[in-house]
């Protein structure tokens, strides 16, 4: 590689000390940005993905720490490949964010009537379960949703509109029985058969 950058004119002093690194911080970030991804993508089992990611992530890997090995008395390679991780990781987090992939279940508890919430969820097609219950305070109502990741910049806004002091709580789902199914659609097709049956 060192001899290639010096043909194209480059002294081996700016190879060193500015080419090499620059290429050593981003193929971290690369890999990096792709481990970080995987592993998410691994918690939310997504088989297909994953594994091709991680290939991906081992070649970038072993090119950018052959390098370092090449030049293993270059500390300013030891510095790039160090913040090239820690960028990496940044930048993993935030691309997987932008995709918003797989779904949350989100937990609300409110002692305000959560009526308001309820209806946006039934307008949404989100299914939900409501479950009355004690807290320090007394009775509180307590709601369960599985949404798209995706839903959360909107459904966020609307829980803090419709119970401003609703204490909430967003985790992971790993599987979804029924993924692909809408609440009022399947709602509508089990209906529409019971009728069938009574005409019959």
């Amino acid at each position: 590689m060192q001899e290639f950058f010096q043909e194209l004119g480059f002294s081996s002093n700016i190879f060193a000390f500015v080419i090499l690194p620059l290429l050593i911080f981003l193929a971290r970030v690369a890999d990096v940005s792709i481990g970080t991804m995987r592993v998410i993508l691994v918690m939310q089992g997504k088989k297909g993905l994953a594994p091709l990611l991680g290939f991906f992530e081992s070649l970038i890997w072993l090119l950018a720490i052959g390098q370092i090995f090449k030049h293993i008395d270059n500390p300013v390679s030891y510095i790039s490949y160090a913040t090239g991780y820690a960028f990496g990781t940044y930048i993993g987090i935030i691309v997987e964010e932008k995709m918003a992939i797989g779904r949350v279940v989100v937990r609300v508890i409110t002692a305000l009537p959560a009526n308001n919430l309820i209806d946006y969820l039934e307008q949404k097609n989100h299914r939900y379960s409501n479950i009355d219950a004690t807290g320090n305070d007394g009775k509180v109502n307590i709601i369960f949703t599985v949404v798209k990741r995706n839903v959360l910049k909107e459904l966020i806004p609307k829980i803090q509109e419709y119970n401003p002091k609703a204490f909430f709580t967003i985790e992971g789902v790993k599987k979804v029985s029924d993924e692909d199914a809408s609440y009022k659609e399947n709602k509508g097709i089990l209906i529409g058969k019971m009728l069938d049956i009574r005409s019959k």
